[in-house]
C-alpha cells in the first residue's frame, strides 16, 4: 500500500523525506496557531481597521487555517507518519484530494479580493464608497467560497486505486487518462491558469497600479506641502499610506514569492512531459516536494502581525495568558 517511513531509521531515509518530516509538524503547529490567534484577535475589531478590511483579513486567516489542517495535517503529515488511516481509502481519499484544491483556491482568491479591495480603496475614490464596504466583502466571501468548491469537484474522479484490500479500494493514483485526454489536459490548464496564473497576474497588476497611484499622490502631497513652508514634517495622510504599502506587499508580495515556484515546476512538467516520477532521489521529485513546501509555508506566514495595533492585542493577549498561569500555579491549580 504505502510507504511506512516510520519503520525504518529516520538517518537512512532520503534526504527530502526527512526534510518534510521535521518541515510539517513544524508548518502545521505554526499555520493553526498563528492563523487561529489573527481570527480571535481581528474579529474583536480592535485593531484600528476598517470592518470590511478586518472581513477579508478574518476570512484569509480561516481559509489558511484550512489548508493548514486539511493539506498539511490530515494529508502530509498522515502519509508521512501514518499512512494506512482510513484517509487512505480512494473514495476518502479523493474527496480528501478534492477539499485540498478547494481551500488552497480558496485562500488564493480571498487573497486576490483583498488586494483588489485595497486598489479600490486607495486609487479609485468614486467606487470605494460603494464597494469597499462590510456587505459586498461579505458577499464577495460568501461567493468565492462555494464557487472554487464546485469548481473542484471534477478532481474527485481523477484518481484510481493503487490497491485493493479485502475488496476495498485503498489509494490514490492520479489516472493516466487526466495526462492523455483534451478533456483532462484542458481541465489542468484552466485549474492551474484559475490558481495560480490569474491570481497571479492580476495581484501584480494591481499591486503595480496601486503603488503607482500612492508614490504619485505623494509627491504631489509632498510639493503642496512645501509650497505652504509647512514646518511640521509628519504628515498623517503619508505615513497612512506607508503602512498601506507594507500591509498590502507583506500579503500579495508573500503570495507570489511562495507560489513563484510551484508555478515554474508545473510549467516545466507541461512541456517536457515528465509525469512520472522515479524515486526519492529524482531531481523532478525534489523539484515537486520542494514547491509545495514553499507553497504550503503561505499558510502560516501571518502578515497581520505588520500592524502595530495586531502586535499590540498579540502582546496584551500573552500577558493576559501570564496573568493566568501565574494565579493558577500561586493557587496550586
Amino acid at each position: 500500500m504505502k510507504i511506512i517511513f516510520t519503520d525504518y531509521p529516520f538517518f537512512l531515509l532520503p534526504p527530502i523525506v526527512q526534510a518534510e518530516m521535521i518541515y510539517y509538524p513544524i508548518i502545521a503547529v505554526l499555520g493553526i496557531l498563528a492563523n487561529v490567534i489573527s481570527i480571535v484577535i481581528l474579529s474583536r475589531g480592535k485593531c484600528g481597521l476598517s470592518k470590511c478590511l478586518s472581513r477579508y483579513l478574518v476570512a484569509m486567516a480561516a481559509a489558511d487555517l484550512l489548508v493548514a489542517v486539511i493539506d498539511v495535517l490530515l494529508f502530509r503529515i498522515n502519509y508521512l507518519y501514518f499512512p494506512e488511516t482510513f484517509l487512505f481509502i480512494t473514495q476518502v481519499c479523493s474527496f480528501h484530494r478534492a477539499l485540498n484544491h478547494a481551500v488552497t483556491d480558496i485562500s488564493v482568491w480571498l487573497t486576490l479580493s483583498f488586494t483588489f479591495d485595497r486598489y479600490l480603496m486607495i486609487c479609485c475614490h468614486k467606487m470605494r464608497s460603494r464597494f469597499c464596504t462590510e456587505e459586498t466583502a461579505a458577499r464577495v466571501i460568501a461567493t468565492v467560497c462555494p464557487l472554487f468548491c464546485c469548481k473542484n469537484i471534477p478532481w474527485y474522479f481523477a484518481f484510481e486505486p493503487s490497491i485493493s484490500v479485502h475488496n476495498v479500494a485503498w489509494g490514490c493514483n492520479v489516472k493516466q487518462e487526466c495526462h492523455i485526454e483534451p478533456t483532462w489536459i484542458s481541465f489542468t490548464w484552466i485549474h492551474r491558469c484559475f490558481s495560480p496564473l490569474l491570481p497571479m497576474f492580476l495581484i501584480s497588476l494591481l499591486n503595480a497600479l496601486t503603488v503607482g497611484h500612492i508614490l504619485m499622490a505623494s509627491q504631489v502631497r509632498r510639493n503642496l506641502r512645501g509650497s505652504k513652508n509647512t514646518t511640521n514634517q509628519n504628515d498623517a495622510e503619508l505615513e497612512s499610506r506607508r503602512k498601506s504599502i507594507i500591509l498590502l506587499f507583506a500579503i500579495s508580495g508573500n503570495f507570489i514569492m511562495l507560489w513563484m515556484t510551484y508555478f515554474i515546476y508545473f510549467l516545466w512538467q507541461q512541456i517536457t512531459k515528465r509525469f512520472n516520477l522515479i524515486g526519492f532521489s529524482d531531481p523532478s521529485l525534489i523539484a515537486d516536494e520542494t514547491s509545495y513546501m514553499l507553497l504550503l509555508l503561505s499558510c502560516c506566514t501571518n502578515t497581520c502581525i505588520t500592524q502595530s495595533k495586531f502586535r499590540g492585542e498579540l502582546k496584551s493577549g500573552m500577558k493576559y495568558l501570564r496573568r493566568i498561569m501565574a494565579k493558577c500555579v500561586k493557587e496550586g491549580i
